[in-house]
């Protein structure tokens, strides 16, 4: 069986240089950005790797793998803003941001030890466009949250819908790396 939590932990350093990359370009603007915002954006992204799955091909060149990444990112800043409210401008520093992000990485990575424990590795035998789908579904419910303000009868909040796009995000870069490995 592979390990599980040492690929986890290689993705989401994966995303995290990513994520770093863009701090050293742009900053932390994306502190602007209110969580409905963040939720469109991650709804763009899955619906392009979608499109890729049903066409097969880029028109702009880039792959599915980048599109998981950018979800993986959109996910912990979402709950970054969810947990400190958006801002008018950059308010905190690159160094604030990378430690927000990891605190919120590590959280992630705790819940899919927890859930890859009571589910047996099941994601494994999943396919990919089952993440995308899966994906887009909590989109869908994380817009019905934020259209109701965020209250919920007896569903989770949209806090649980961004940690399991971001997990699900995370097992569709592990499988797209294993491919493309072998």
């Amino acid at each position: 069986m592979e390990n599980t939590n040492q690929q986890f932990r290689e993705a989401l350093d994966r995303c995290r240089a990513v994520f770093a990359a863009k701090l050293g370009d742009y900053g932390p603007s994306w502190r602007i950005m209110r969580p409905e915002a963040i939720t469109d954006q991650l709804f763009i992204k899955a619906k392009r790797i979608r499109s890729l799955q049903i066409k097969g091909v880029s028109a702009v060149g880039e792959g599915i793998l980048p599109e998981f990444i950018a979800i993986v990112n959109y996910g912990i800043v979402g709950i970054i803003q969810l947990r400190l409210g958006f801002a008018d401008s950059k308010d905190i520093t690159t160094e604030k941001s990378l430690q927000l992000y990891d605190e919120v990485a590590a959280e992630a990575m705790k819940l899919m030890i927890a859930k890859n424990h009571d589910y047996d590795e099941a994601w494994r035998g999943m396919r990919v466009l089952s993440y995308v789908d899966l994906i887009l579904t909590k989109i869908e419910r994380t817009k019905e949250i934020e259209d109701h303000n965020g209250n919920v009868k007896v569903s989770e909040g949209i806090d649980a819908n961004y940690f399991d796009m971001i997990n699900y995000s995370v097992f569709g870069i592990i499988k797209l790396t294993d491919e493309s490995e072998h």
